[in-house]
């Protein structure tokens, strides 16, 4: 990896791709059609909302004469970054969450991962925008999404 993104270890590496192209006057369009990349695709990773895969790594590593891996070393280095932060919250940050949202229960014996769905649906139901902001950066968009899909099971009344 060049000496000059060793600084930028953690950082995702769409954003570094951003600076650089900038530093250097390069459009994004018409690069990334010169890379054989849709722009909307190659924009998605410049905003750090998508990951850059191998090939294209080694295609905008070509394009922009940078050492070969430079980019992908990048993005391992942020996923382990991204991992590591897994690894850290298990629970989300408490001071984000109102206690009335949880009344029934002691927020501090909740098992995160256990009653996901609960928690999810509940924060859905009843929370405001920045509890469920803070509920789906704690799951994960992909968590939620799927939660909030799944029809919930009604108790059966005989």
């Amino acid at each position: 990896m060049e000496k000059q993104f060793e600084k930028y270890k953690g950082i995702h590496p769409g954003i570094i791709l951003e600076r650089e192209l900038k530093k250097r006057s390069i459009k994004q369009r018409p690069f990334a059609l010169s890379i054989a990349e849709h722009p909307q695709t190659f924009n998605a990773i410049l905003k750090g909302k998508r990951n850059i895969n191998t090939a294209l790594a080694l295609r905008i590593e070509k394009g922009l004469h940078l050492d070969e891996g430079t980019l992908v070393l990048l993005q391992a280095y942020y996923d382990i970054k991204k991992e590591n932060e897994k690894l850290v919250r298990r629970t989300p940050d408490l001071t984000v969450l109102r206690k009335s949202l949880f009344w029934d229960t002691d927020i501090s014996q909740i098992d995160w991962e256990k009653q996901a769905k609960a928690v999810i649906r509940r924060t859905f139901e009843r929370g405001d925008d920045e509890e469920k902001e803070e509920i789906t950066k704690f799951y994960g968009e992909e968590k939620v999404q799927s939660v909030l899909e799944t029809p919930q099971e009604s108790p059966s009344h005989s």
